[in-house]
């Protein structure tokens, strides 16, 4: 990486990163056998040093574990660390961890801050042993971001691969790719130029703020739904249904007709959320009238309309909602938000 003149406005920032592990931190298993979570967040920080400009950064690491194994509850404690942090003086936050579950622990932070400070969230497709690893260059890059002002008010945001994402958006599309994050409905809102984050666009409403402090959550399940689906696995719960539903439906939200009823019962039971297992695009509710079709599942049978969350943001939205007790139309008014 280049040096860069020092910013006037970054060298004043001061940084909080907090470390959750993930292929960011991972080093290679002594024999050989692959990589797993082995640095911390000092360590982390080390590789980048020389291009902090001055930057005041303060690094803890959290946990150290892959990405697959995080809780939402953990990530509640982040959201606590990240308020504490910026009542504390630090300019704005960022959170490394590893990128299988970035598209949905982001999101959540969304969900659980109200914040006009930065906080960023980022990693590596590739582990700090491996040729081309670009664990640094984006660590380096979200912090960075996270001390620019044109990032503040923006909500939650993803660094990737030189490219600024909102939470809201972002979703993983390829397994290693270093350029795997991208934001299928509506692209980046900012890039990195010459190591200066560029801010373009920012989302017109903030993500709605939830309050949930950790604890045991409400059940959600999500359902994905292939073709010909037998229904075997909609019938698993029906005689003991868990707190909530999102089903990963067709297209823009259909399902096969014989599953219909099926679900219908379901949805008379628990709240039940219609997303599309697309990855992009919103749950469309008024143009298609066939048996198991949005208009038949949301007018007919109770189903809420995911609208633009796909299927894990979705199941956030709603186990928060059900968290707090939030009844059927309180749920809906959350997802038309």
């Amino acid at each position: 990486m280049a040096s860069q003149a020092p910013d006037p406005q970054r060298s004043a920032a001061r940084i909080a990163v907090f470390a959750l592990g993930g292929t960011i931190a991972m080093a290679p298993r002594e024999g050989g056998g692959g990589v797993t979570p082995g640095l911390d967040a000092d360590d982390l920080i080390g590789a980048v040093r020389p291009w902090l400009d001055g930057l005041d950064v303060t690094a803890e690491t959290v946990a150290n574990v892959s990405s697959s194994s995080l809780s939402m509850a953990q990530i509640a404690d982040v959201a606590g660390r990240a308020r504490a942090a910026i009542a504390g003086g630090a300019t704005g936050v960022v959170v490394t961890q590893g990128t299988d579950t970035i598209e949905e622990t982001a999101f959540l932070l969304d969900l659980l801050l109200d914040l006009e400070a930065p906080v960023v969230v980022t990693g590596a497709m590739r582990a700090p042993s491996q040729a081309g690893a670009d664990g640094p260059a984006n660590l380096l890059a979200a912090i960075r971001t996270a001390a620019s002002p044109s990032a503040r008010g923006a909500g939650v945001l993803v660094v990737f691969n030189d490219e600024i994402h909102a939470a809201r958006f972002v979703s993983k599309r390829h397994t290693h790719r270093p350029s795997a994050f991208a934001s299928p409905l509506v692209g980046p809102i900012g890039w990195i130029a010459e190591g200066r984050p560029r801010i373009a666009l920012k989302p017109a409403r903030r993500t709605p703020t939830l309050a949930w402090q950790g604890g045991a959550l409400p059940e959600v399940v999500l359902l994905p739904i292939p073709m010909d689906d037998g229904g075997r696995l909609v019938r698993a719960l029906l005689p003991d249904p868990p707190a909530g539903v999102v089903l990963q439906a067709m297209g823009a939200g259909h399902i096969p007709r014989d599953l219909v009823p099926l679900v219908a019962e379901l949805a008379a039971a628990i709240p039940v959320v219609l997303a599309s297992r697309t990855g992009a695009g919103e749950t469309l509710r008024q143009t298609y009238g066939f048996a198991g079709s949005e208009i038949d599942l949301i007018s007919g049978r109770g189903l809420i309309a995911a609208g633009s969350l796909d299927g894990p943001k979705a199941r956030i939205l709603l186990a928060m909602l059900l968290a707090q007790g939030a009844d059927r139309a309180r749920i809906n008014a959350a997802f038309e938000d």
